[in-house]
């Protein structure tokens, strides 16, 4: 896949995958983390989970720093990135994962982890993982997944009205101009329409990498936010399963793709 990229496209394609292979190095640190603290259940101190946390979130931002700066040279190939696979592409949306999926996966692996509690009959113990979150720490995850639907509403039809776009007056204009340039044959005129078609499709260009902004900075902020709701230990049961996911699913898109 790698030989069909341009320059840019080859670049971020090595940064993602440098960029994974850390997320899998943080995954490691996490459960390792995780697992020392539920054996030990007397440990008070939380500063290393404060630590690793901050870690883990900085990478996250490292990858939408290096977007930000992809997207100033090539904003196209953020929207059909040859970096992903098939299956991670068809989930994409605005060039990255949808915010309330956060949201989705808190719950998810919540009722997993009280799941398997009650399976091994000790449902009164705290655990202090995802399954003890609190009917206060609850609402802060309704009223959380209530504000990002909004905002995500609010960039989806962004995307909407620049895809329609697509038909407008200077579109639809220039269309009919160069075509009938190529019906009749004809030469001159062409350096103009060409000139406009450039500056057309470069403002078309821009608001795609404003939209693109305004999806990965929604991402973060969720992400953080559904961090802040989270005890420190909660949030490493989080983060692991974020990272679980991200990475399984790139695995699996990968199989889907070789055969």
């Amino acid at each position: 896949m790698i030989e069909h990229e341009n320059t840019e496209q080859l670049n971020f394609h090595r940064f993602f995958d440098s960029w994974l292979r850390e997320l899998n190095t943080n995954l490691q640190q996490l459960a390792s983390a995780a697992s020392h603290h539920h054996d030990d259940d007397q440990i008070e101190d939380d500063s290393d989970l404060h630590s690793l946390i901050h870690k883990v979130v900085g990478h996250y931002e490292e990858y939408y720093n290096a977007k930000s700066k992809g997207a100033k040279e090539d904003v196209l190939s953020m929207f059909s990135p040859t970096w992903l696979t098939s299956l991670e592409d068809a989930l994409l949306w605005m060039a990255g994962w949808r915010p309330t999926t956060a949201v989705h996966l808190l719950y998810s692996k919540s009722g997993i982890q009280l799941e398997a509690r009650m399976t091994d009959l000790i449902p009164v113990l705290s655990c202090g993982d995802l399954g003890d979150l609190s009917s206060n720490q609850m609402n802060q995850i309704d009223e959380l997944q209530r504000k990002i639907i909004r905002e995500e509403r609010v960039i989806t039809e962004r995307l909407a009205s620049l895809q329609e776009s697509a038909a407008d007056t200077g579109m639809v204009d220039l269309s009919n101009m160069e075509s009938e340039m190529i019906r009749k044959e004809e030469d001159s005129g062409g350096r103009d329409i060409d000139q406009r078609v450039k500056s057309l499709l470069k403002n078309k260009k821009d608001e795609l990498e404003e939209v693109l902004h305004m999806g990965d900075s929604l991402r973060m902020e969720t992400l953080k936010s559904v961090l802040e709701i989270l005890t420190p230990l909660q949030a490493v049961y989080f983060l692991i399963a974020a990272a679980e996911l991200h990475l399984r699913i790139h695995d699996w898109g990968q199989k889907m793709d070789a055969t």
